[in-house]
């Protein structure tokens, strides 16, 4: 039950230089699958950035056909490039990418610059999501009851807590004890304290360097969702899934200040509209989705263990410590981690989402 895509890398490749030879918001070559043909109007050129990999769900199911739909929806008065697989920058610098007007919308992941925004770490706590359209209405609903203050240089299209993270390592591994010592490539946030909670080693690196560091033992494991093992090609080298509740990271759809100051009136509603759940828009990244590929994941080999109920505990123990030590710090700084905390917790519960790192006695 392979998945392939077709956007390649000669494609984001082309796009880069089409970029780097075009400014933001100027008329630009259609770059996108399907041409868009503007209708009477003024029309409304946007460039999109994303680290996600060409051939990825993320940019097939989700980030093209969102694009499409804008030109749909405004009749065709607004045109795309996209630039996929960190064509333009790396990762951890797309939020700046589209902060400082280098890029008109994009896709970034907070929890890659630590420190940076510190209250919507609380994304990353774990939290068992199983698609990304639950996952933004969580995260949409925290935003705006709790970190707003945190982005101040962007427009905030959606925010979301991603969905459930497993840990994937090269050997079995069952219980906490297994877990010690291990070198684990942490996705930041609040993850790579989850991972100190177990007894591991976090290592911060790029999801692109994972696949050589496991094979040359630089790193034992991955704490990841589902889609960038297989995205990224992991399945051949952490062969084995514990499949416990690491949550994921912060991350979200933004676009530039002055672009949207730009943008003609009548076409800002339709970007709301349509980027406020991408996956809602566009249907992709939905439970059938991971089911799919977990499956696929499964038949190339990919051995699962479930924890028993008692195990599974100690590590959600684990991972309430944690909770409990980063809102405490957050709050000697002054910042309202734990009123953070318990609105993640209200989301999550109004969503029908399991908050496992939630303290108990904070009911």
């Amino acid at each position: 039950m392979k998945r392939r895509y077709a956007l390649t890398l000669a494609t984001s490749i082309l796009l880069a230089c089409l970029f780097i030879a075009t400014s933001i918001g100027d008329s630009i070559p259609q770059s996108s699958p399907s041409s868009i043909s503007p209708s009477s109007g003024e029309t409304l050129y946007l460039n999109f950035s994303t680290w996600h990999p060409s051939e990825s769900p993320e940019v097939q199911t989700v980030w093209i056909p969102m694009l499409q739909a804008l030109g749909e929806r405004s009749e065709g008065r607004i045109a795309y490039a996209i630039f996929d697989g960190a064509a333009l920058v790396s990762g951890p610098e797309h939020y700046d990418l589209v902060a400082d007007g280098r890029c008109d919308m994009g896709y970034a992941t907070l929890s890659w610059t630590p420190g940076r925004f510190p209250l919507s770490d609380v994304l990353s706590l774990p939290a068992a999501i199983e698609d990304k359209e639950t996952a933004t209405d969580i995260g949409r609903a925290v935003y705006e009851r709790a970190l707003r203050g945190e982005f101040a240089d962007v427009l905030v299209l959606e925010v979301n807590p991603c969905v459930n993270s497993h840990l994937w390592t090269k050997e079995p591994v069952e219980t906490l004890e297994d877990a010690g010592g291990l070198r684990i490539r942490s996705p930041g946030g609040l993850q790579t304290r989850c991972i100190e909670a177990i007894g591991a080693v976090p290592v911060f690196m790029p999801l692109d360097a994972v696949r050589e560091a496991m094979e040359d033992g630089t790193v034992d494991g991955i704490v990841t969702c589902p889609s960038m093992i297989q995205s990224f090609g992991l399945a051949g080298v952490a062969d084995h899934c514990t499949l416990i509740s690491f949550g994921c990271v912060g991350e979200g759809l933004f676009m530039n200040l002055d672009s949207w100051e730009k943008t003609p009136e009548d076409l800002r509603g339709i970007i709301e509209e349509v980027c406020a759940n991408p996956y809602r828009t566009t249907g992709g990244m939905t439970v059938e989705t991971y089911d799919e590929i977990m499956a696929d994941l499964d038949e190339s080999g990919v051995v699962f263990t479930t924890p028993t109920p008692e195990e599974m505990a100690r590590w959600h123990a684990a991972f309430q410590n944690v909770t409990r030590e980063w809102a405490a710090e957050l709050e000697a700084q002054g910042l309202p981690a734990r009123e953070a905390v318990e609105i993640f917790r209200e989301e999550c519960d109004e969503n029908g989402v399991s908050f496992v790192a939630f303290p108990p006695e904070w009911r």
